[in-house]
């Protein structure tokens, strides 16, 4: 999946200076359907006179709207700001930074980047637990497709990045046969007609996913136990220069 062509648009209409854009959701954990949002998560930088003056700008810019029947979900924070967000354990925000699915993009984004592996600790486990818990909770009260996809990609995420240090958010790379979840291919395919689709038990019995559900939670556990991550992110002092320098070039 690539961005539609006006996405650019949308980003460049922002008030700030772009650091990077790029597509989150469903369309980047690899089961959007044909009427899910695009969102589109970026960040932005204030000028120097917005951020040690009395009038300071907007850590967090929202934007929405409708473009070819798509409807358009736009967040972006201020650099500093998503920084100090990549410096906790936040799985989400460098989800985000890592998409493969690129809007905008500059020398800032692509520093961001190669400083992101010394953001990853072994706590980024709680995130992880925390969003399956949730998404989960929503599954058992809707019946719904998204909220199964979503329990699943997170679980799967948080465990390949215990184990490797490596950040993957498309359930398609992550699923594999050992697993022992056959059915999420065909979970996948369904959600493809609908972003409200109901799962039935033709796909996958609800004890059944219940079950690997809870079996994927332990491995998540267990992967946490024996990682190799550190307990905090190292590259703090390496973020604070990039930020300073952006700011001061700008």
């Amino acid at each position: 999946m690539t961005a539609p062509s006006w996405a650019g648009g949308v980003v460049a209409a922002l008030p700030y200076p772009v650091i990077f854009a790029t597509v989150s959701g469903a369309h980047l954990y690899g089961f959007a359907s044909v009427d899910s949002d695009l969102d589109l998560r970026a960040a932005h930088l204030l000028p120097l006179a917005e951020v040690i003056g009395l009038r300071a700008g907007p850590e967090t810019i929202q934007r929405g709207g409708t473009r070819d029947g798509v409807e358009i979900d736009l967040v972006s924070h201020d650099l500093a700001k998503f920084i100090r967000m990549m410096l906790k354990p936040n799985g989400y925000i460098l989800e985000q930074l890592l998409s493969p699915l690129v809007v905008a993009s500059s020398d800032t984004h692509r520093a961001l980047i190669d400083l992101a592996p010394g953001c990853v600790t072994a706590n980024h486990v709680h995130h992880y637990l925390g969003f399956a818990t949730s998404q989960w909770g929503l599954y058992q009260r809707s019946r719904e497709l998204k909220p199964a996809l979503y329990t699943l990609r997170v679980l799967l995420t948080g465990i390949h990045l215990m184990r490797t240090g490596e950040i993957v958010a498309d359930l398609r790379q992550l699923w594999e046969p050992d697993l022992d979840l056959p059915y999420v291919p065909d979970l996948i395919k369904a959600k493809a007609s609908g972003e409200h689709s109901t799962l039935t038990p033709e796909l996958v019995p609800a004890d059944r996913l219940a079950a690997d559900v809870h079996r994927l939670g332990g491995l998540l556990q267990a992967a946490r136990d024996t990682t190799h991550l550190p307990e905090r992110a190292t590259a703090g002092d390496a973020l604070h220069d990039l930020l300073v320098r952006a700011r001061l070039a700008a």
